[in-house]
């Protein structure tokens, strides 16, 4: 899991995040700047992805890991909303969820500069 400091508080606060967007065939990723030190980030896992809990809280907990271990975003001041497309995540290789999650956030780097 990610630091308290790097998740969103508060009710509204993922939908207030507004900016480019970055798809990947298992998940997007909707961007903005932000005015605080270092990144925050929330990952969306909505119903029609799966019914059952266990398994939207699998793929919110690996999608959080992999963002974790990406350390080129450290430090820099993005909001970051992830959001599930596929129930595949749940299953998937780590090291597939990897290079999609290292590319998508190369676009987003590559975008900011």
């Amino acid at each position: 899991m990610i630091a308290r400091i790097n998740r969103f508080h508060g009710h509204k606060s993922v939908s207030r995040v507004r900016g480019a967007t970055i798809h990947s065939s298992l998940f997007s990723i909707r961007y903005a700047t932000s005015s605080r030190t270092d990144y925050r980030l929330a990952v969306v896992v909505s119903k029609k992805i799966s019914l059952k809990a266990v398994i939207r809280n699998r793929i919110r907990r690996r999608l959080f890991e992999t963002v974790r271990q990406q350390k080129r975003i450290q430090g820099l001041p993005l909001d970051l909303v992830i959001y599930a497309k596929s129930v595949e995540l749940a299953d998937v290789d780590q090291a597939v969820l990897a290079q999609e999650m290292a590319s998508a956030i190369k676009k987003i780097l590559r975008a900011q500069n």
